[in-house]
């Protein structure tokens, strides 16, 4: 029974990743700070007793900023692997404070290599994003595609972490840094106000949403059950030396289609008026996934219509 880091794990993917890792045997200790946003604090606090009723003292929840070296770095003692999820998220909050997504998405994942290396841990693996293609990289977006022309500050904060990780990696021999290209995430206890989450709720409840754009933007939605079980799978094969994957479903749906699907699912008529399309918004995110394929034997799994019900009756399950 291994020890392994997950930082923000009782975040929307890390409360999935700490439960499946929890399930496999392994001790996990948690670092989150809890902040408010844009995951709600009291998401997160349900999230951790959630996995402590479940778990007890095989997960520990530490309230720690990856900002802070010194109080994280006890914690890191005898770990084997660490899996980086805390940072701040969102697209179009990153240009009210790009200063503090800088700080925490790139600092803090300098601070959390910097702490893996210094225990001897063999694996970090960290959350990186789909927005870093942008809108130059033709689609379906490779690995190997350029990643040079960001939308929004927060595309170039997970930017600057996988080059901050990838310079430090040159001198980590025998640590294998992987960084997570994460395509769209959504399922139950997704950030409220994504897209999925949010208009499920409104079609739950009879409420109108704001549908931005004409519905033809694309997404690469990916259900979080495909998204742990690809960090579970890249972990297995993750070798020395720095890399990144792309985990998406590899099957971008236009914004129409998705509100068909949330209506199938709920068995409601989705209300909603149209608005511009803000700030930072890519046009599509579109994901080749033949690299996890091919190196972790990975593939997505869960169609739409199927991770649209179950984000459907977990949404009923807490009215």
């Amino acid at each position: 029974m291994s020890k392994v880091i997950v930082t923000g794990g009782v975040g929307f993917i890390g409360s999935h990743l700490s439960r499946a890792l929890l399930l496999a045997g392994h001790r996990v200790v948690i670092i989150d700070d809890f902040s408010d946003a844009p995951y709600p604090r009291a998401s997160k606090e349900e999230n951790q007793r959630d996995l402590e009723k479940e778990f007890g003292e095989k997960v520990s929840v530490q309230r720690i900023s990856v900002t802070d070296v010194e109080a994280m770095r006890p914690h890191f003692e005898g770990a084997e692997t660490v899996f980086h999820l805390a940072g701040l998220a969102g697209v179009r909050p990153s240009f009210l404070d790009p200063a503090r997504y800088a700080r925490v998405n790139v600092e803090g994942t300098a601070n959390v290599f910097e702490l893996a290396d210094a225990c001897k841990a063999t694996k970090l693996l960290f959350a990186s994003s789909s927005s870093v293609y942008g809108n130059s990289t033709p689609l379906p977006a490779s690995e190997a595609s350029p990643c040079i022309s960001p939308e929004s500050p927060y595309a170039a904060s997970k930017r600057g972490a996988e080059l901050v990780t990838l310079a430090l990696a040159r001198r980590a021999v025998g640590l294998a840094c992987v960084g997570l290209r994460f395509f769209t995430v959504y399922g139950p206890k997704q950030r409220p106000e994504m897209a999925i989450s949010s208009f499920t709720r409104a079609a739950l409840a009879g409420e109108e949403v704001t549908l931005f754009g004409d519905g033809s933007m694309r997404r690469d939605f990916t259900h979080v059950d495909d998204i742990v079980r690809g960090i579970l799978a890249i972990h297995a094969h993750a070798k020395p030396g720095f890399d990144v994957f792309n985990l998406g479903s590899g099957a971008p749906v236009d914004l129409t289609t998705m509100i068909s699907g949330i209506e199938n699912a709920t068995g409601k008529t989705l209300r909603y008026k149209v608005a511009p399309v803000p700030l930072g918004d890519v046009d599509a995110t579109f994901a080749d996934v033949s690299k996890a394929k091919e190196l972790a034997g990975w593939a997505p799994q869960m169609k739409l219509e199927d991770g649209l019900k179950t984000v459907a009756d977990w949404l009923r399950a807490r009215s």
